[in-house]
Order: C-alpha cells, then sequence, then structure tokens
C-alpha cells in the first residue's frame, strides 16, 4: 500500500536507510540534502520503507505545484529491490490532484515514462588512467596540455568565491543560499569539497564536487574569461578524474541536454545516460 506521508510526520532513519540502500540510491533524496534544498517535501512510501518518492511542492497565490528543486537532478522512486513499472505508475497514481501542475523527473534506473527524455553523462572510473585518456578527443587533449603549459593549479576555496564569479560573468541566477548551505552541509559531512583552478595565484573559475555511494557529481561550476581562455575547466575534470583512478566510482557530469555541454562531456570518453521528465497539468 502507498501511503502519502507529510515531512513531519517522516520517520527519517528509515527514509534515509531506505534511499540508502536503494537501487537507484541518488545523495539528492536524502532527507537532510532535501531539507536544504526543498521549501516544502512530502513523500509516498511503499509499505514499510520498501520504496519511496520525494514530492518537493511550493504554492503560488493558492495553487499549489510540484516542482524539481536547485541542485538535485534525479529524484523519483527509490526501493531496496526491483520493482515493476506497474508499482512505479502507482506512485504517480498516488500523486495528490491538489498538486494542478506536476513537473517531476525520475532517475536514471526508473522504467518510467520512456518519453520526455533528459540526458546525463557520466564516466567510468574504474580502469587504469592510461585506458581512460584513450577516450578524451585530440581536441580535449588539446585542452589539456593547453592549461598544463599555463602551470594552472587547484586548490581548496569557498563556495562563495566560484559564486561571486558566476555572478560577474553568467547571465543566469542560481539559488545563492541553497547553494552555500549545501556546501557547509557537504563539506561537514566528508561527501563534497570546492576546488579552485589558479593561473599565478589568481583565482579563474572552479567546481563543486559531491561523493556518495558510487558517484562523484559535478554539482557546480563557474569560470571567468581566463578560465575559459586557458581551459580550466578541462584542467579541472582531468585532475578530478586522475585522483579518483581505479575507483568504484562514475564521474557524474550531471547534465549534458545543450548541444554543446553534451559535446564537451562526451569529449571526455563519457556515456549517456537517460532519465525520464514527467509533466502534467490540470489548470
Amino acid at each position: 500500500m502507498i501511503k502519502y506521508i507529510k515531512r513531519k510526520d517522516l520517520e527519517d532513519d528509515k527514509y534515509d536507510a531506505c534511499i540508502e540502500n536503494s537501487i537507484q540510491s541518488r545523495i539528492y533524496a536524502f532527507s537532510w540534502y532535501l531539507d536544504i534544498v526543498a521549501d516544502n517535501w512530502d513523500v509516498l512510501v511503499l509499505d514499510d520503507y520498501d520504496a519511496v518518492m520525494p514530492i518537493i511542492w511550493s504554492q503560488k497565490y493558492l495553487i499549489k505545484y510540484i516542482a524539481q528543486p536547485p541542485f538535485c537532478q534525479q529524484l523519483g522512486v527509490f526501493s531496496l529491490d526491483e520493482i515493476s513499472e506497474e508499482i512505479q505508475q502507482n506512485f504517480i497514481a498516488k500523486i495528490p490532484l491538489k498538486y494542478l501542475k506536476v513537473q517531476l523527473v525520475f532517475n536514471s534506473k526508473n522504467l518510467i515514462i520512456k518519453k520526455n527524455l533528459r540526458v546525463n553523462y557520466v564516466l567510468d572510473l574504474s580502469n587504469e588512467y592510461s585506458e581512460v585518456k584513450k577516450q578524451f578527443s585530440k581536441g580535449r587533449k588539446h585542452a589539456i596540455k593547453v592549461a598544463e603549459k599555463n602551470c594552472l593549479t587547484i586548490k581548496d576555496v569557498k563556495i562563495s568565491s566560484l559564486i561571486e564569479i558566476q555572478k560577474q560573468h553568467y547571465n543566469y541566477i542560481i539559488s545563492e543560499t541553497k547553494l552555500k548551505n549545501l556546501a557547509i552541509a557537504l563539506i561537514n559531512k566528508n561527501k563534497g569539497e570546492v576546488l579552485g583552478v589558479f593561473k599565478d595565484d589568481v583565482l579563474i573559475g572552479g567546481g563543486f564536487f559531491i561523493k556518495s555511494k558510487s558517484r562523484i557529481i559535478y554539482l557546480y561550476s563557474s569560470f571567468n574569461a581566463d578560465g575559459r581562455k586557458y581551459q580550466a575547466a578541462s584542467f579541472l575534470i582531468n585532475y578530478v578524474i586522475q585522483k579518483n583512478i581505479k575507483s568504484n566510482f562514475y564521474l557524474d557530469f550531471e547534465g549534458g541536454n545543450l548541444p554543446n555541454i553534451g559535446k564537451f562531456y562526451r569529449s571526455f570518453g563519457a556515456e549517456q545516460e537517460d532519465y525520464s521528465f514527467l509533466e502534467r497539468t490540470l489548470l
């Protein structure tokens, strides 16, 4: 039986144990993570937390709607054992009709909704670095050489430093407070690191990486004009690959829908991983 449980009534230990041990485990779905990135969330629960589906919702005027929170690429159904497509469809059917608009992103291991696919890229880090590097495109190898010739270096930085670069050099707005709180929580749990790329001791960009289960997720990045000129992004990703090579991790690029971004990730030899997007409206 699938029940709708409000956040305040959730048994956090059971819920988080299901996320941790699920076949589809993703760090985005843990209760502490959702408490940071989601303004409101509840959960659909099968039996005694055998499977769960977090429901992230907001309200504008009198309209309640479901939408994906920031810094949270894949959610959907998480189960301790393999479950059928029918049960996964039952979760969708149990979404209350009070949510007049639904935009829900599932994870790549969910079987449902074969249309409305989105694209992600992942790179297997279990091989020797020499084998992984063979899959780099000629252009990516050249970009890394450009960075190395310019003597770029990498060291830990604060997330606020990367946010400042993003505010000055990008024309989109992020949830700054949520990103800062997320960085604090993940670093305290030894699950995250913020790496800056420097040219002559001047910060030119960097990225925020989080690690959980079998994934190292490239959650956030920003680079200034010099960062792009000196190929700082290629240098940073290559550094993370070398640092974690011959591990049981996948480097999760957390993106690829935009053609140029997808091409960049593929140039490291990353493989495509599709996941589904559900959209419905009762308005």
